[in-house]
């Protein structure tokens, strides 16, 4: 029986009723050591001295899996600076607008310390301020997955790999751009694929295999040339006209009297463009007052579930908080708001977090990092025997990760369950490490069955990564999903067939869609193997028949390394096989 609820918190446990208590912090605001706060009247040198010397510690592959978490917030106002952006950083403009926090110069992701290869440009992001580029008038961000721009403006290009260090080398591979505006063009170059949503843009330019437009305003280029015509599968570009749902992620802001909010967007439908270049979307205001301001140096899990108990929202400063049992969020519209990849790692196999059955809450910047001991999940969104329709008011997950070893050996069953209604994946990468430090990754060591697993009803996600799990990368259980771009590898570690086989079939489907399920849709998919013994998986993508399922703009793709392997057919035993021969390493579906 495929169907499985791994972490899911007991139907008897207990939520609370009646209204959210609502809590005034009386203490000064401190996000603590690791947030430095900026304000335009500070020396620029001085600024960016103390950016270049943290993006020193962090860059490069030996800070990969390092501890260091940090969080840049610039208050209104003008910079002139080139703010380097590296591992567990991220950027923050406090104003109302991306436009009130400009900086001249640059907020970039570069790969120089690498020779130009971004495939490991993980875990960092910038959102709400304005990029004036001065070199050469492009705004370099080369990255892969687990990386973000939102509420993000570049006036002037965009481009999405290293320009800078040029060479057969500069890959990059994947990433998430959001409720973003560039004024003239975004270049993708060595990106393999990649998700932009409600963002303005004069043009993209570039295609490799799986690039995807939701809600965009812009024009779509392969080359310098005209705009690209054709379709799929000559084409690799999927565009959907108008975001279905979305609630846009919540942000910090500094008001002229220094006192600190988080905004709340308003959900909204078939929506297209950014939310703040025109008329802005509502928002919902939470005073700094609202929150516990948490740090990892000496909350646990006890004075964090005391502070949601009490009714406070989180903001989780940079830094990793091994937690010993559950942090249990029961009220609706609660915000939990990650700064610099705030981790999350539980200790006695427990989820690091569950979320009750409840509306609205937002969860945003978080590493869930698997611990020494299996947990069932390690997010749960709510209990079993979820049936409310939250559609109204969902629960919404924002710029999250699932690391499974690489920093240390670690186990757990799967990574993310949701079990509600409703609920919107933004931006989501759930990973099995294949790579880390010693004793951190191998068939035994960093074992864990599937990275996401889907019991609820009407689940959405934009921009869903996940790779490497044992079983099923992606296992759909619920009515009327929708997925708007899916990158996935599956594992490369796989010993031999034996252990690698399931339902009389070579191999565990990466995109799994369950025999009961009668409505699903899914744009723009690539699935890609890199199998280091001679293995094979039968069928990329497993769903049920029926004219309620609609999957569009497929792709698998060879990448190595043993000679036996392949990918022997996109969906349902249809679709050429890949292989290791030049004519068979890629296959797409036709529509």
């Amino acid at each position: 029986m495929l169907r499985s609820q791994p972490g899911a918190p007991s139907a008897a446990h207990s939520w609370p009723t009646g209204p959210r208590p609502t809590p005034m912090n009386p203490n000064p605001v401190d996000f603590g050591p690791n947030v430095l706060i900026f304000d335009p009247s500070m020396s620029m040198s001085n600024i960016q001295s103390q950016t270049h010397n943290i993006f020193l510690q962090q860059d490069g592959n030996a800070n990969q899996f390092g501890p260091g978490r940090h969080a840049y917030l610039f208050k209104p106002g003008a910079y002139s600076l080139n703010v380097e952006v590296s591992y567990y950083t991220t950027v923050h403009g406090l104003g109302y607008s991306p436009d009130d926090v400009i900086i001249t110069g640059g907020v970039q992701s570069t790969a120089s310390s690498t020779q130009g290869n971004a495939l490991n440009n993980f875990w960092r992001g910038a959102e709400n301020l304005a990029v004036s580029p001065t070199n050469a008038n492009i705004n370099d961000w080369a990255v892969s997955q687990a990386t973000y721009l939102r509420r993000f403006h570049v006036k002037g290009e965009l481009w999405l790999y290293d320009f800078m260090t040029p060479g057969p080398n500069n890959w990059s591979s994947g990433g998430f751009i959001a409720d973003s505006l560039v004024d003239v063009q975004v270049r993708s170059g060595s990106q393999q694929q990649f998700l932009t949503r409600n963002t303005n843009m004069t043009k993209w330019v570039g295609g490799v295999w799986n690039m995807v437009f939701v809600g965009d305003i812009g024009e779509y280029h392969l080359n310098d040339q005209a705009p690209a015509g054709g379709s799929w599968p000559n084409v690799p570009l999927t565009v959907v006209d108008k975001t279905p749902v979305i609630r846009e992620k919540p942000y910090l802001v500094i008001n002229s009297s220094g006192n600190y909010a988080v905004q709340v967007p308003a959900l909204k439908q078939a929506s297209q463009g950014n939310s703040w270049s025109g008329t802005p979307d509502p928002v919902k205001t939470l005073p700094i007052s609202q929150f516990y301001i948490a740090k990892a140096t000496t909350d646990t899990a006890t004075s964090l579930n005391a502070a949601l108990q009490q009714g406070y929202h989180l903001i989780l400063t940079p830094g990793t908080y091994h937690l010993d049992s559950s942090l249990e969020v029961n009220y609706p519209d609660t915000v939990i708001l990650g700064l610099g990849m705030a981790t999350l790692t539980p200790s006695k196999g427990t989820p690091a977090m569950t979320i009750a059955d409840v509306d609205g809450v937002s969860v945003s910047g978080i590493l869930f990092d698997a611990g020494p001991q299996q947990s069932p999940s390690l997010l749960v969104v709510g209990p079993s025997t979820s049936n409310v329709n939250h559609s109204s008011n969902p629960t919404a997950l924002y710029d999250l990760s699932c690391r499974v070893g690489g920093a240390a050996a670690a186990l757990t069953q799967n990574c993310f369950t949701i079990n509600s209604n409703n609920v919107i994946l933004d931006n989501v990468w759930l990973w099995r490490a294949d790579h880390g430090n010693p004793g951190s990754v191998g068939w035994a060591a960093n074992a864990a069955q599937n990275g996401l697993t889907v019991n609820g009803q009407n689940v959405t996600a934009y921009g869903l990564f996940v790779e490497h799990f044992e079983g099923f990368q992606t296992l759909w259980n619920g009515n009327g999903g929708s997925v708007y771009f899916y990158q996935s590898e599956i594992p490369y570690d796989v010993p031999n067939q034996g252990v690698w086989q399931q339902n009389n079939e070579k191999g565990y489907p990466s995109y799994k869609v369950n025999s009961q399920v009668t409505t699903h849709i899914a744009q723009g998919l690539g699935i890609y193997c890199n199998f280091i013994n001679d293995v094979q998986l039968d069928n990329a993508i497993e769903t049920p028949p029926g004219p309620g399922i609609q999957m569009h703009h497929m792709v698998t793709e060879w990448l190595g390394i043993a000679t036996g392997s392949s990918i022997n057919h996109i969906i349902n035993g249809t679709g050429n096989a890949v292989y290791d021969n030049g004519a068979h390493m890629q296959a797409k579906s036709p529509t």
